[in-house]
């Protein structure tokens, strides 16, 4: 496929690779010149203001993707084949699909100014999929599906590319245990807290469990292992290893030999990441020890990362993962809602809006 537009920004070059990935399993060709594009025979797509020749899948574009700031954009939605769709244009389709793409997968919106929630996050309240009701679907892979089809219209030998369906199961231990292997003066504030709020099955139950009476009712990994392997899935584990805990770090620490023998139980079967704790968002060579921490207890390379609490900021956080190492992340979700926060199900590189340029991560 060759994409003919007046000029090539590292927008439109990033968004561009990510669709032609998705719909052709392969980069499209990006050019400049008109008269290369005009002697084209084969399928081309016409990025520009005006038509060029008859035989070509003509798109008017949005300015989105050849700015260089970043303020606030008319995203009035509209229904397209009974989807929300904005950046209403003129040509083959009905609206800009390049840069609305890339308006979602940047997560644009949210290097604006915007409310934050309770933890300091970015409020999924603020969102445009929020708004418009279309969080709990991958509007941009259902994009892609229309495009393909029209596509395909245009240019009948056109080839395809079809991404198989996988599912990835990923787990966050936030914290292992619920009564087992916590420090005494932990086990004292519970049993304390117990008799507090007058809450004694807690308190039995507690007591069962130190005891060895009881399993622990967070312990639930072996049943996990068995689903996994009749299944045949491969799933992930992110671990929470905090030096210390504190309020939102209450994971046993990684110095207990209990802790380290969970996680190289789940490394001998599984992949793993790091989660970084909460307080590492507020000290970022946290992170770097974290990572080290765990590829020490694990002896592995660790190499994926979900933020703990979903608490990140953009661009800062990606940033320093990236700086730590980590060549993946999986926090593109809310902690507050369930929903595709980049309107995606397919993986991507995650696109520093404020440097202008696509990343490794």
């Amino acid at each position: 496929m060759l994409f003919y537009s007046t000029f090539i920004t590292p927008r439109l070059q990033y968004i561009t690779d990510f669709i032609g990935k998705e719909i052709f399993g392969e980069k499209i060709n990006l050019t400049t010149e008109k008269e290369i594009f005009t002697k084209e025979s084969n399928s081309k797509i016409n990025y520009s203001n005006e038509r060029i020749s008859e035989n070509e899948f003509y798109l008017r574009p949005h300015p989105l993707l050849f700015e260089k700031d970043i303020h606030p954009q008319q995203t009035e939605c509209f229904e397209v084949n009974c989807q929300k769709a904005f950046f209403k244009t003129v040509g083959d389709f009905p609206f800009d699909i390049f840069a609305a793409s890339f308006y979602l997968l940047s997560r644009y919106e949210e290097y604006l100014l915007h409310k934050k929630d309770m933890y300091g996050r970015y409020a999924h309240e603020n969102s445009l999929a929020f708004k418009e009701n279309f969080l709990q679907i991958p509007l941009v892979n259902i994009w892609l599906k229309d495009l393909k089809q029209s596509l395909k219209q245009k240019f009948p030998t056109l080839t395809i590319h079809h991404s198989p369906f996988t599912f990835l199961p990923t787990y966050d231990i936030d914290e292992a245990y619920s009564y087992k292997y916590k420090s005494w003066w932990r086990t004292a504030g519970g049993y304390a807290r117990s008799i507090w709020t007058s809450n004694m099955a807690e308190f039995g139950e507690r007591k069962k469990v130190r005891s060895g009476n009881e399993k622990d009712p967070f312990d639930s990994y072996d049943w996990m292992d068995a689903l996994h392997e009749k299944y045949s899935l491969k799933p992930k584990y992110f671990f929470l290893v905090a030096a210390t805990n504190g309020k939102y770090d209450k994971n046993i620490l990684p110095s207990s030999l209990q802790m380290q023998s969970l996680i190289q139980h789940h490394v001998k079967k599984y992949e793993i990441g790091i989660h970084p704790s909460w307080q590492s968002g507020d000290d970022p060579e946290k992170i770097k020890l974290e990572i080290l921490k765990l590829g020490y207890i694990s002896g592995k390379q660790i190499l994926s990362s979900r933020q703990h609490y979903i608490r990140f900021i953009l661009p800062a956080t990606f940033r320093q993962l990236i700086e730590a190492g980590i060549e993946s992340d999986f926090s593109m979700g809310y902690g507050s809602i369930n929903g595709f926060r980049a309107s995606v199900a397919s993986p991507f590189f995650w696109y520093d809006l404020e440097k202008e340029q696509q990343t490794d991560l």
